[in-house]
């Protein structure tokens, strides 16, 4: 090495810069890569991209390369550094301390920081450029990386560690959920919102998004025939209920465009609608949403009653009902039929139906109420009174102020909802 010229010398001490910059940056470059989107541009036909999956399916062999080849490398460039100083200054222990710490500044700064600074902001664009040398590199080293493998492998047997050269690149829901919050760049967020309700999906029960046993509409058989033309006439929806009494007592379910044609007959009875009406679908509370929601395609069906263990009616659920869960609410022809959703008014409170989902006030004001106990804020306020409820009643449910308006029996028919100070600061804030 001595033989040679100086500016020979320093040509190969840059040659085995860039090499070991070459081994850094393919390491942090391929560990940081967006395996996804590398997928997708192997399946457009991207060679590239093709080498790199290639290369990421055996992590053992790629990281055995990088680092051998690495290692190597990084010793001959230090005894290089030393020779040089040793030429250049002589042979003592000053001129080796010196020659220790200027290959050691030149590695960290050159073959170190920058590489791998550069291969983490670019990863995806620089691991399919590094495929193409780390390949060659793969097949020179690789029997020595072979034997590198047995040896660590020998070792990790002996310690009960169980050693893979491959991991599984699934994505739990959680992951999923946060790779699609973090892609607001890519993903508009009515889109995102989809996505993120299709998860939530597979944890909702029909109690859910059900409507509540006091909010369906039914036709009683007990009540008048007059009663019933006029129920009948103005109904907003396509089918209703028919029941002998009271909710429990359901007869069937009637279209109500079969039965428009001989409303205006005079013989029109009670008769005319058992005629029509057809088998209601049942089924248990806590039913999973996205099993109701195939249950619904495989009957092709799309409206079921809940009940509890005893037979007793707890709700409602619609196909529309799932489906609104996903992509939001749809609005109708009847303008006084369109659900409005719960808002805070200008005296930052709001008026709600005791009947209203928890998960609806979460959604619409912004709060964060539980959502693994009762379902409306009537059993929320219940469970927290843990006695009658009573008019004019203020209450604390989580630090969030309730008064209680109108109460009908058990039924909390209304209630005020106060919004938390927070909010309301931040709202004058943005007024202003």
């Amino acid at each position: 090495m001595n033989e040679l010229p100086f500016w020979i010398q320093l040509l190969i001490l840059i040659g085995l810069l860039f090499l070991s910059a070459f081994f850094s940056i393919s390491e942090t470059s391929l560990m940081a890569v967006n395996k996804y989107r590398i997928r997708n541009l192997a399946g457009k036909g991207s060679k590239g991209a093709k080498q790199v999956l290639g290369l990421l399916s055996r992590t053992d062999k790629l990281l055995g390369t990088i680092l051998l080849g690495n290692n190597i490398i990084n010793a001959a460039l230090t005894a290089l550094v030393t020779a040089i100083a040793i030429n250049a200054f002589g042979n003592n222990d000053q001129v080796l301390a010196l020659a220790t710490g200027t290959a050691a500044l030149l590695l960290i700064v050159f073959a170190e920081l920058i590489p791998k600074v550069t291969g983490a902001n670019r990863p995806d664009g620089i691991a399919m450029l590094a495929s193409y040398g780390l390949i060659l590199f793969t097949w020179v080293l690789q029997p020595f990386v072979f034997i590198i493998n047995k040896i660590v492998s020998l070792m990790l047997s002996a310690a009960n560690l169980e050693f893979s050269s491959q991991k599984s690149d699934g994505l739990t829901s959680d992951e999923l959920r946060s790779a699609v919050l973090e892609s607001s760049t890519f993903i508009p967020l009515h889109n995102r919102k989809i996505f993120l309700n299709l998860l939530d999906l597979e944890e909702l029960s029909i109690d859910d998004v059900m409507i509540p046993r006091g909010r369906i509409e039914f036709l009683n058989l007990e009540d008048d025939i007059s009663i019933l033309k006029e129920q009948i006439s103005t109904c907003f929806h396509n089918k209703i209920l028919v029941c002998n009494g009271d909710l429990n007592q359901i007869e069937g379910i009637l279209h109500i465009k079969r039965v428009i044609s001989i409303l205006a007959k005079e013989d029109f009875s009670k008769e005319s609608i058992m005629d029509v009406i057809q088998p209601v679908y049942f089924i248990p509370v806590g039913t999973k949403l996205f099993s109701q929601l195939k249950n619904f395609q495989e009957r092709k069906e799309n409206l079921a009653i809940i009940v509890d263990e005893y037979g007793e009616v707890e709700g409602l659920i619609t196909l529309q009902d799932i489906v609104e869960e996903l992509v939001g609410e749809f609005t109708t022809d009847n303008p006084g039929f369109i659900a409005q959703p719960v808002a805070w008014n200008d005296c930052n409170n709001a008026i709600v139906n005791g009947l209203t989902s928890v998960r609806e006030l979460n959604r619409d004001l912004g709060l964060s109420l539980p959502t693994n106990g009762p379902r409306t804020l009537n059993g929320l306020i219940l469970e927290t009174l843990e006695d009658l409820p009573e008019t004019n009643l203020s209450l604390k449910i989580h630090n969030l102020q309730v008064e209680i308006l109108a109460v009908q029996g058990l039924l909390i028919k209304k209630a005020r909802i106060f919004k938390p100070k927070s909010k309301s600061k931040n709202k004058n804030q943005e007024k202003k």
